[in-house]
């Protein structure tokens, strides 16, 4: 552990347990995100998410709880971007088989739902007000209500494999990108009258000669995004004009 005198940056490092693991297998976390307010979760190669109790000053983390909803690696963890909806939950976490959990945070992490696998790999997840939005390996975009775990919506977005989705909080625009050397940005939205869940495309780039392994978004606004691919030692920057 690592900190600066005013306590504001932490470096921390856990062990995962090796005796859950045959030595022929390999051991990872994958998959963070910050939530409830004090909690970081860290998903494994074992399916188990490792909830971090985070104290406001000191040194005292500890392991609160352990998530052991999954079987198969994690593959991503995100927290609610937005406003959740009444008993929609404020984490979402995802595995290797496509199965997703939808949980509430606090002194006892509740599942909220729990969304079958269909055979493909779940590589990326966002949560935004009470809407899960999943990119998987056949190139499909998922949506899904978190409160229940329905399917509202599906595209498929991309010829290839989904490595990377982005949510900007503040307009509900969503950024893909994948294998396909594409990237797209989307709008999601609830419908006023029907609460039903709609999906619009807004914009296509095409990054040439490149496989698309990471896109995130510059700002709050989904104004801008930033885009990288395998064997790119450069990011790239898109912006509105």
């Amino acid at each position: 552990q690592m900190y600066e005198a005013d306590g504001s940056i932490m470096v921390y490092w856990h062990a995962l347990d090796m005796a859950e693991h045959p030595p022929a297998q390999a051991v990872f976390a994958r998959g963070i995100a910050a939530a409830g307010g004090r909690f970081i979760c860290v998903g494994t190669s074992s399916g188990l998410v490792l909830v971090f109790d985070i104290p406001p000053k000191g040194t005292n983390i500890t392991v609160s709880q352990v998530l052991e909803q999954h079987r198969d690696p994690i593959t991503d963890i995100a927290a609610e971007l937005g406003q959740a909806l009444d008993g929609a939950g404020d984490l979402v976490t995802a595995d290797d088989a496509g199965t997703l959990c939808v949980w509430s945070t606090g002194e006892e992490f509740t599942l909220r739902s729990k969304i079958p696998a269909f055979g493909c790999t779940c590589s990326s997840v966002t949560l935004w007000n009470g809407v899960v939005a999943a990119g998987y390996g056949n190139g499909q975009i998922r949506l899904y209500e978190a409160a229940t775990g329905v399917l509202r919506a599906e595209v498929n977005a991309h010829a290839r494999w989904i490595y990377a989705l982005d949510l900007a909080p503040q307009t509900g625009k969503l950024l893909s990108g994948a294998e396909d050397s594409f990237v797209h940005v989307w709008q999601l939205s609830r419908n006023a009258l029907t609460e039903d869940i709609e999906i619009q495309h807004c914009h296509a780039e095409c990054v040439t000669d490149t496989q698309v392994c990471g896109a995130r978004f510059c700002d709050p606004q989904g104004d801008s995004f930033a885009v990288t691919g395998y064997d790119l030692s450069e990011i790239l920057r898109y912006s509105r004009v």
